[in-house]
């Protein structure tokens, strides 16, 4: 049997398709957790359970749950839910047998395709771009060397840039050439097709060729390492093109939702609970050489939505209700007119951060290259300690705007600053800005107050912008159908649930013979007895690799949604000594509960039961009695 599109669609054997026992050999051997922490930040949530903010919506408290023990994510707000192929099928846009190329390769195992078939070649595929880009990335890295490269070095070294920090950026150097790259590549194999649609070379009326030319060029890469796309700066004075030239959209980049460093950074955002926004490469450098190496940098695009759903997840940008968010962002501006506009642009989105927000302005208007390149790596770290609130940094740059020695330019002001000051949704910090505010205009605390309260009575026509979403859940996207957020709280279906979740997720700590009495006892609620039923048709698969599979597959539709988030919510234990324990404790006292149902309905048939005319059937009764009190004593001992 082979595997086509879908980790557990089982079809024919068809020629080229992997074999069904490679894949999931794969599937076993790969952390899921190691995967998916490369695009969010997982914490824990129980024993075998971890959770982060969820990547495929906007939300601001996690409900998005990783169960390594099982190998699956499920998102509790969304509805979202797979294996680690389906995870990178739906982050990095590949087909299933291109998830299992990439997970084959990263472990070092050998696949075995059907019929003597081989790997994908399809030549437009994600892979294959992602393999073009980073052979160009090495070719890029070696011309650095050349002695046409001169301006390029000369470039990074008047920034302060030594060959070291190049190399450990991957920066690297395009000839002046029409068609160096090009025949470089084609030399390994790849068409022309294919760069092109990698954004490597360019279509013109004469024909093809290389997009880049006599340019120092930095590979923009995901947050994985791999190399998406390119950032190309112009140095020679005939280059008529623009200043940098980036890679164009392409099937893996996407300038949107990409930023330049978070590669290197990630580690210590999430470890930091700081993420420092800057304007450009060298910054990106500068930053991370003197120390700041939570840096990062969009790719020729204002910072936008999708780069904050990027950097939220890599912070673990949380909702807390006690504090306004534990996690710092923090902007560096020029204080040129294009900066100014940027920090708009920011202010316009900050809310959708519960993280703290701040800003950035080094002195004399230096952006952290130029200031490093002047005043040395501890005025970078300055910049970045010196930094304001962005509501601080927004007020007073209305104020700034206005004459404050007059009655008339401070009431100005104070029109332009109270809705910023209204639009602060804690409550706590709106009060406080609102008292700053009077100090600011030196006018009387009483009547700025007013003021705020006036602004936010009334609707803006500039929403700054709305949250994120609660993390409660909603399935909008999911099948229709039973979920756990729909189950009673009562005692009787709370056990149900517990006992099913200690089933699916954990079915090595409670043994085959253990559950298949479980999969006999009756169910209160109608959902989970479904869930049951499954469960005990699919004992033939009990404890393997694909056994939650099999019984998301057994469930009908509208209940898969029901199984899946049984399969991944969390365990309520402490530790996992605990676990094989309170595993069995809930499966038994499940069973227990049964036995003491049939007891009941046993001693009711007993009393109407005339053992004179009836003693066959009462001695039945009573035998079956004593081989219940039996059952439970057993299962007690266990």
């Amino acid at each position: 049997m082979a595997i086509g599109t879908s980790g557990r669609n089982y079809n024919q054997s068809v020629a080229g398709l992997i074999r069904r026992n490679d894949i999931d050999e794969v599937r076993a051997r790969v952390n899921i957790v190691d995967i998916v922490g490369d695009y969010v930040t997982l914490k824990g949530a129980g024993v075998g359970s971890l959770k982060g903010l969820c990547p495929f919506h906007d939300e601001r408290s996690p409900s998005f749950h990783v169960r390594p023990q099982v190998g699956r994510y499920h998102c509790f707000g969304c509805g979202e839910d797979g294996d680690v192929f389906s995870f990178l099928q739906k982050m990095d846009h590949t087909s299933f047998t291109e998830a299992v190329e990439r997970m084959a390769a990263t472990i070092g195992f050998e696949l075995h395709y059907e019929d003597g078939g081989h790997a994908n070649a399809d030549h437009g595929n994600r892979a294959r771009i992602l393999a073009a880009n980073q052979a160009a990335a090495e070719f890029f890295v070696a011309q650095l060397g050349a002695p046409e490269a001169e301006p390029g070095r000369a470039f990074l070294g008047e920034r302060g840039f030594d060959p070291a920090a190049a190399q450990r950026f991957g920066v690297g150097f395009a000839p002046k050439s029409f068609n160096a790259l090009g025949n470089h590549l084609k030399s390994l194999g790849y068409s022309e097709l294919e760069l092109v649609t990698a954004g490597l070379l360019s279509q013109g009326d004469r024909g093809v060729y290389d997009r880049f030319r006599g340019r120092l060029v930095w590979p923009i890469r995901d947050v994985t390492g791999q190399t998406l796309g390119f950032g190309a700066r112009r140095l020679l004075d005939d280059d008529k093109g623009p200043k940098y030239l980036n890679t164009p959209e392409t099937p893996v980049y996407h300038k949107s939702s990409v930023l330049y460093g978070l590669d290197l950074a990630k580690r210590d955002i999430s470890r930091g609970r700081q993420v420092v926004v800057v304007e450009g490469y060298t910054d990106v450098m500068a930053c991370h050489l003197a120390g700041v190496t939570t840096a990062v940098a969009t790719c020729g695009t204002s910072f936008g939505v999708d780069h904050i759903k990027v950097v939220r997840r890599v912070l673990g940008d949380v909702a807390n209700t006690d504090t306004r968010g534990l996690g710092e962002v923090v902007f560096t501006f020029d204080p040129d007119e294009a900066g100014q506009k940027a920090a708009s642009r920011a202010f316009s989105e900050e809310q959708r951060f519960a993280a703290q927000t701040f800003v950035a302005v080094a002195p004399d208007g230096l952006d952290p290259c130029d200031l490093r390149l002047s005043r040395g790596d501890d005025a970078v770290r300055r910049l970045v300690q010196a930094k304001k609130p962005m509501f601080e940094f927004m007020i007073r740059r209305m104020l700034g705007s206005h004459n404050l020695d007059t009655v008339e330019g401070r009431v100005a002001a104070l029109r332009a600053a109270a809705p910023v000051v209204a639009g602060i949704r804690d409550q706590s910090l709106s009060v406080g800005y609102s008292r700053d505010l009077a100090r600011w205009l030196g006018m009387d605390p009483s009547e700025v107050a007013r003021a705020v309260r006036s602004a936010a009575e009334r609707p803006s026509d500039e929403p700054r912008g709305t949250p994120g979403g609660s993390g409660t859940p909603a399935h909008d996207n999911a099948e229709s159908g039973p979920s756990m957020a729909h189950l009673p709280a009562d005692f009787s279906t709370r056990l149900e649930r517990d006992a099913l979740m200690a089933l699916l997720q954990h079915p090595e700590a409670i043994g085959r013979e253990l559950a298949q009495r479980a999969a006999r006892v009756a169910y209160g609620n109608p959902a989970l007895a479904v869930v049951r039923d499954a469960i005990a048709i699919s004992m033939d698969a009990y404890a393997s690799p694909d056994w939650l599979d099999r019984v998301i597959e057994e469930v009908p539709r509208p209940f898969s949604m029901l199984v899946k988030e049984l399969g991944v919510a969390p365990i309520p234990v402490k530790d996992d000594h605990e676990l094989a324990t309170y595993c069995t404790g809930i499966t038994s006292t499940l069973i227990d509960r049964d036995l003491v149902r049939l007891k009941a309905d046993l001693l009711g048939q007993l009393q109407r039961t005339d053992g004179a005319a009836e003693p066959a059937r009462y001695r039945e009764l009573q035998q079956q009695l004593v081989s219940v009190e039996q059952e439970r004593r057993v299962l007690r001992e266990e």
